[in-house]
């Protein structure tokens, strides 16, 4: 009997402490998908965003792995995580209403896309770095004869470099030209790549600074950078962009049996098509 008596106490204190650990397992589990199950929201969303910018925004607002609940608290480490990691979104805001955390901010348009050796990355107009994201719906230009340097800088950070920043300019103009001008069919979307390996005059003074390429390979002769033009006697930047939008509007492209369209020659009206010959 004394034996039997002391298992069944053994039996009942093992039962009692199983029983306590499950039970604190099972608080602790619960406590924990409450935590991280809270709603987040983003707001104002551009229509050009897509579904895998979305997902990396609601990875990045609890990259620090805490969890998330819905309190003031959070909501602004959550704002800390997307600037921490999240470069697309600048001025990121956080607010808490009763069920959710909703994000919001300025979405940064990539404008420029620069490769070096395997890896892509997105400039936008304020030269941030933004990691490659397939956007194939948007009017993105590769550049090309950018200077090769020691280190890219970190995503999310400025790329400040002359003739990245002059690329970047030139093309924010043709997308505002774009947006006044010819919105049903941009003029961007035909261009593929731009130029700036003689970005001023670095390695002939004579040659054209920047050269634009369009999807078939036809040259699009700028010549020198923004606000430069009176420096080598070139037309005005505001004549050169009345040239390209009058040819584009007359032919309705840039595309055709044409070897290059000279922009630079002040005394030009509309900048004629030249012929392989």
């Amino acid at each position: 009997m004394r034996i039997l008596t002391a298992f069944a106490v053994v039996c009942l204190l093992g039962g009692i402490v199983l029983g306590v650990i499950y039970w604190d397992k099972l608080i602790k589990r619960r406590t924990t998908t409450s935590a991280t199950d809270a709603p987040l929201e983003i707001k104002a969303i551009p229509a050009w965003i897509n579904e895998q910018l979305k997902e990396k925004l609601l990875q990045a607002a609890n990259a620090d792995g805490l969890g998330l609940k819905i309190d003031e608290t959070v909501a602004d480490r959550v704002r800390r995580n997307i600037q921490a990691v999240f470069p697309w979104l600048d001025d990121a805001v956080v607010r808490t209403t009763h069920s959710r955390l909703q994000i919001e901010g300025r979405w940064r348009l990539p404008l420029v896309l620069v490769k070096r050796g395997l890896d892509k990355f997105y400039l936008d107009r304020d030269l941030v770095v933004l990691d490659f994201v397939e956007l194939p719906h948007l009017n993105i230009v590769k550049l090309q004869g950018v200077a090769v340097t020691e280190k890219t800088p970190e995503l999310g950070q400025p790329w400040q470099q002359e003739d990245i920043a002059a690329a970047v300019e030139l093309v924010e103009l043709l997308a505002a030209c774009d947006r006044e001008k010819t919105p049903e069919k941009p003029l961007l979307s035909e261009i593929a790549a731009l130029d700036v390996a003689n970005c001023n005059g670095r390695k002939n003074k004579k040659f054209p600074h920047i050269v634009l390429y369009t999807t078939d390979n036809t040259e699009v002769i700028w010549g020198a950078e923004i606000g430069k033009w009176q420096r080598h006697l070139e037309a005005t930047d505001a004549e050169k962009l009345a040239k390209l939008y009058a040819y584009y509007k007359e032919y309705g492209t840039l595309l055709g049996d044409v070897k290059y369209i000279n922009l630079r020659d002040p005394q030009d009206k509309i900048p004629l098509p030249i012929d392989d010959y």
